[in-house]
C-alpha cells in the first residue's frame, strides 16, 4: 500500500470514528464504521483513526473487518492510552488488544496537566512520566509507529509549563514521532494556541526531523478552526479533526471547514484537488450514515453556502461570481444555488430556470407569470426558499411542462386512539386514497402511526406498481409551522416535507387550514419530483393533467 502520509504538506488526521462517535445522538455499527472509512480513504485523509481495540466489541471487530476490506492509501489508526499506574507496559492486558490490531501506527495519549495526574491518574508526576515512556517503547518494540496525543496540553502547559514539556520529552525520547497538541477542554483562545505551538515547535526543534507537532483542538469555545489554524501557522504539520464537526460537548475541529481553508487560503497541500472536489459528497454521505442531519448553514459543504436570495446579490453574481462569493464551489463539490423568495426578482427565476434546464428568457410572458405566482403563493404562506423541488414543479406547470403521473380523485384520513389494560392514548390512522393513474382507477388503503403516516403508505401503495422507482423513495425530514397561531384551531399551517431517494434530497411543501391536506399537497409534489429524477419527466402514460 502506497501511504499518504508523505505525498502532502500537511497531514490530516482523521477521528470521526473515535473522538466523533463520542457525538451525542451519533450510534455506528460495525458496517457504518467500515463504510465510513472507505469514504474518508476515497477523499485521500492519510491517517483514519478506528477507535480504541478491546475498549468494546464493536472496535475489535472493526480492526478485524478493515483487514479483510482494505483502504487504498489511508493508514489506519489504533488508539489507546498509556499504561495503567503500578504495572510495567508488558504485563497491562489494555495493551494486547492494540498490538493485535496489527495497525502500523498507534496513537497514545497520556496525561500533561499535572492535575490530571495528581487527580485523575491518582499517581505521582514521576509515575506518569514512567507511564509514557514505557507505553511507547513497548509499542515500539513491536514495529508499531506512534501519534502521541498530548490530553490537556494548552491548560498544563498554562498551569506547570516545566512538567508539561517533561510528558513531551518522555514521549519522543521513547520513540514517538508526532506530538499532538490537544486543546481537550477546548478553552483555549488563538492567540494562546498560537504561541504556545510555535514555542513547542522551537523546543522541538532540537531533536531535528525526528518529530513533528500537530494540533487537536474541541469546539467549546466556538474556535476550534481557528485554534487548528493558529496552530499550523505556528509549526503544526499535522491537523486532527472529524468530519462535519461531530463529537463530544460541542464537537471537534471540522475538517471539511479546515481542509478548504487549509488548503485554498493558506496554500497548504492537504489532499489532491481532485479528491478535494469530493468534500461535499463526502460530508453529505457521512451525514447520511450516522443518520443526523446536515447542517445546511455549514461553511464550505452547506446547502445554503452558495445561496444567493436578494435579487441584487443574484444579479451581481451572474455577472461575476466572486462578487458574492469567496471560492468556487466546483472546488469543493458543492454548487451555487438561487433562492426563491418574496425578494426575488426577475434574475432570480431566470437563473433558478437555467439550474433546473428550464429555458427562459427574461421578455418571456412565462417568467412574470412565474414570478407573481410565487409571490402570490407566499403571500399565503408557501415559502419556497425552503421548498426548491415545489418551486420547479411551478415553474413547468406555468411552461406546460409538468407531467402528470396520477391524479386524486379522493382520500379519507380515519384515526383512532384506544386504550388498553395499561394505558390510553395510543393512536392507529388509516387512509384510503382513490387515484386514477395511467388510465387505471385505483382505490387503496394502508394503515401508519399517524395520519400523515398512513397517507404516505397508500399512495405508495398504490403507485408503487406502476412506478417502481417509488419503492427507493423515503421521507428524511417532516416539519410543520403555524402561521397565524392567534387563529388557535382555525389556524393556517404550512408543512416542508424533505425526500431521498438515497442519493438526492428534495424539499416539497404544502399549506392549507387542514394538516393532512398540507400534508397531502408536500407528499404528491414529493412523489412527483422524484419520479422526474428518476428519469420519468415525460414519460408516454404521464401527461399533462387536465385544469
Amino acid at each position: 500500500m502506497n501511504s499518504a502520509t508523505d505525498l502532502a504538506d500537511l497531514r490530516i488526521y482523521d477521528t470521526t470514528l473515535r473522538d466523533g462517535a463520542q457525538c451525542e445522538g451519533l450510534s455506528l455499527s460495525v458496517e457504518d464504521k467500515v463504510n465510513i472509512a472507505h469514504k474518508l480513504d476515497r477523499l485521500g485523509i492519510p491517517f483514519i483513526e478506528g477507535g480504541w481495540p478491546g475498549a468494546n466489541p464493536k472496535d475489535g471487530e472493526f480492526f478485524r473487518r478493515i483487514q479483510e476490506q482494505p483502504l487504498m492509501q489511508a493508514e489506519v489508526v489504533a488508539f489507546c492510552s498509556t499504561r495503567r499506574p503500578g504495572i510495567v507496559a508488558n504485563e497491562d492486558p489494555m495493551l494486547v488488544p492494540i498490538v493485535a490490531a496489527s495497525t502500523r501506527w498507534i496513537t497514545v495519549f497520556g496525561k500533561s496537566w499535572d492535575l490530571h495526574v495528581t487527580e485523575g491518574l491518582r499517581t505521582t508526576l514521576t509515575e506518569n512520566l514512567e507511564m509514557i515512556a514505557d507505553t511507547i517503547a513497548y509499542l515500539k518494540q513491536r514495529d508499531r509507529r506512534i501519534v502521541y496525543d498530548a490530553e490537556h496540553w494548552f491548560d498544563g502547559y498554562k498551569h506547570n509549563r516545566e512538567y508539561a514539556i517533561s510528558t513531551l520529552k518522555a514521549a519522543v525520547d521513547a520513540g514517538a514521532e508526532w506530538l499532538v497538541l490537544c486543546d481537550t477542554n477546548g478553552g483555549t483562545l488563538p492567540d494562546e494556541v498560537g504561541a504556545i505551538t510555535r514555542a513547542v515547535k522551537t523546543w522541538a526543534e532540537a531533536y531535528g526531523d525526528r518529530v513533528q507537532i500537530g494540533i487537536h483542538t474541541h469546539n467549546d469555545s466556538g474556535v476550534a478552526i481557528a485554534n487548528a489554524l493558529a496552530a499550523v501557522q505556528n509549526g503544526a504539520t499535522m491537523v486532527q479533526g472529524t468530519i462535519n464537526g461531530y463529537g463530544e460537548r460541542c464537537g471537534n475541529a471540522n475538517l471539511c471547514t479546515l481542509i478548504p481553508n487549509l488548503q485554498l487560503k493558506m496554500g497548504r497541500s492537504c489532499i489532491a484537488p481532485s479528491q478535494l472536489q469530493l468534500l461535499t459528497e463526502v460530508s453529505r454521505q457521512i451525514s447520511e450514515i450516522v443518520n443526523l442531519a446536515p447542517d445546511d448553514r455549514a461553511p464550505f459543504v452547506g446547502l445554503s453556502a452558495f445561496a444567493h436570495k436578494g435579487g441584487i446579490h443574484v444579479s451581481a453574481v451572474q455577472r461575476n461570481p466572486i462578487t458574492y462569493e469567496h471560492i468556487s464551489p466546483e472546488s469543493i463539490g458543492n454548487r451555487r444555488r438561487i433562492v426563491i423568495s418574496e425578494q426575488a426578482g426577475l434574475s432570480n427565476v431566470l437563473s433558478k430556470a437555467e439550474s433546473c434546464g428550464i429555458k427562459l428568457q427574461k421578455d418571456d410572458p412565462a417568467c412574470r407569470q412565474i414570478l407573481q405566482r410565487m409571490k402570490d403563493l407566499e403571500q399565503v404562506g408557501y415559502q419556497f426558499e425552503a421548498a426548491e423541488a415545489s418551486f420547479e414543479l411551478l415553474m413547468r406547470d406555468a411552461i406546460g411542462d409538468r407531467p402528470c403521473f396520477f391524479k386524486l380523485n379522493g382520500f379519507q384520513v380515519h384515526c383512532d386512539t384506544y386504550c388498553d389494560e395499561y394505558s390510553c392514548g395510543a393512536v392507529s390512522a388509516l387512509a384510503t386514497v382513490k387515484i386514477t393513474v395511467k388510465g387505471e382507477q385505483k382505490l387503496t388503503a394502508s394503515e401508519g402511526n399517524g395520519p400523515v403516516s398512513a397517507l404516505d403508505s397508500a399512495l405508495r401503495k398504490a403507485l408503487v406498481d406502476f412506478y417502481p422507482a417509488i419503492a427507493t423513495f423515503y421521507l428524511t425530514d417532516y416539519k410543520v409551522r403555524i402561521l397565524n397561531s392567534n387563529a388557535a384551531t382555525s389556524a393556517k399551517t404550512r408543512v416542508l416535507i424533505e425526500s431521498s431517494n438515497g442519493s438526492q434530497r428534495w424539499t416539497t411543501v404544502g399549506v392549507s387550514g387542514n394538516i393532512i391536506d398540507a400534508s397531502y399537497q408536500a407528499l404528491v409534489e414529493g412523489l412527483e419530483y422524484g419520479l422526474m429524477l428518476a428519469g420519468l419527466h415525460n414519460p408516454v402514460s404521464a401527461v399533462k393533467c387536465p385544469d
